[in-house]
């Protein structure tokens, strides 16, 4: 007799054989283009293995959190709890379900651009599996987030503390690689403070949850939309693509489409799919300035001095001054400025003559054009929208 567990274990591997002749499929140049704000219906392993490798800006991700249920669970008044209990989250062993997080991960990894970013959400159950899992596979691990459920499900048995919290992993696809944090636009949202990793945030309840037709919850594990908005407005931009392959009823594409993002999600469940394809279509998306991002110096891409004058915007030999005329400093070819016959950078020189420790000498330095004093920081936005146009056109 075959046991259960071989038979997870073989499916599986069934799927990560598959999919890596896929890969070599796509290696050879037969890949198809992404799916975009489509919803694929099958197995996240196999979906994923269809993908151009590089091609997702991020990924959130609601894996089975292998519960290990054990018969059914009640209230004190002896009325049964509608608890995950789904098929799709039974797993026959611990091994079973690290081999499957190992396959999935590795897809995604594989389909995530160089400077994407992954985000996985689980509960004591699994998320330090997934952890471990996700570090093995090269991803690193940017931050921990504490979903703090401020309604959260009593603990009915009254044997353990109440829980109230859900973890979710942030990663970049390696120590060495970029990643979008909108870090600006979460202080904003966080009343001028630097966002914190606890976010507080209810259960998804009330007319967002989705209902069947006898009234009970569609899906056992919906997220609320606003944990969903926060996580794609931290480390995603309108126009970006995101990835959702446990896609359930479409909280991620939802939100992904209201927020001027492309998503892609997997699901296997038909039921789920068609609840996602009419919610998402109901969805009225944001436009143009409802869409911008807030930004800040952290944001705005390094100019140095010397491209001023490498750009031929500003030429050496020009005299800067402070918009008092008081002080006068000599530009040079290298892009530092001189005063009495000693150089610096613009930075150094303003604090020197002014005799102050630190100085920002984009804004104290001005150069005269016309008899009219111009800040040098007005030059240096004039490089920044080059830039910008040449990456737009590359």
């Amino acid at each position: 007799m075959t046991h259960p567990v071989d038979n997870q274990n073989e499916r599986i591997s069934a799927v990560v054989i598959e999919a890596e002749q896929m890969n070599k499929t796509i290696a050879k140049g037969a890949a198809t283009a992404l799916p975009l704000n489509t919803i694929l219906d099958g197995d996240c392993i196999e979906r994923m293995a269809s993908m151009p490798s590089n091609s997702i800006d991020m990924i959130f991700a609601d894996p089975p959190y292998n519960l290990q249920l054990k018969g059914q669970l009640h209230r004190p008044d002896n009325s049964m709890v509608d608890a995950v209990d789904d098929e799709w989250d039974q797993f026959s062993s611990f091994g079973v379900y690290d081999h499957f997080t190992r396959a999935w991960l590795k897809e995604a990894r594989r389909i995530l651009k160089p400077n994407g970013a992954l985000w996985v959400i689980g509960s004591y159950h699994n998320i330090f599996r997934v952890g471990s899992a996700l570090q093995d596979e090269g991803f690193w691990i940017l931050n921990d987030v504490v979903w703090r459920k401020s309604n959260p499900m009593p603990n009915f048995r009254g044997k353990r503390f109440t829980n109230a919290h859900e973890t979710l992993i942030w990663a970049a696809k390696s120590q060495e690689r970029k990643y979008t944090f909108n870090y600006d636009a979460m202080k904003a949202l966080n009343d001028d403070l630097q966002m914190r990793s606890d976010w507080l945030f209810p259960i998804c309840t009330g007319g967002e949850r989705l209902k069947d037709e006898t009234g009970q919850k569609l899906h056992p594990t919906q997220k609320p939309e606003a944990l969903l908005a926060r996580i794609i407005l931290a480390s995603s931009k309108p126009g970006d693509v995101v990835l959702d392959p446990f896609f359930g009823t479409g909280t991620t594409g939802a939100v992904a489409r209201r927020l001027g993002r492309h998503y892609v999600g997997i699901e296997r469940d038909e039921a789920y799919i068609e609840a996602a394809e009419q919610r998402i279509a109901a969805v009225v998306p944001l436009t143009g300035e409802s869409l911008q991002m807030a930004g800040g110096k952290r944001a705005e891409q390094r100019v140095p001095f010397a491209s001023l004058v490498e750009a031929g915007l500003i030429e050496p030999g020009t005299q800067l001054t402070d918009a008092g005329r008081r002080h006068v400093a000599h530009v040079r070819a290298d892009g530092t400025v001189s005063v009495s016959g000693e150089a610096a950078s613009i930075h150094r020189v303003g604090a020197k003559v002014q005799g102050v420790a630190a100085c920002n000498g984009w804004t104290f330095w001005h150069v005269d054009t016309g008899g009219q004093l111009r800040p040098i920081d007005e030059l240096r936005r004039l490089v920044r929208e080059r830039m910008a146009l040449r990456q737009e056109a590359g």
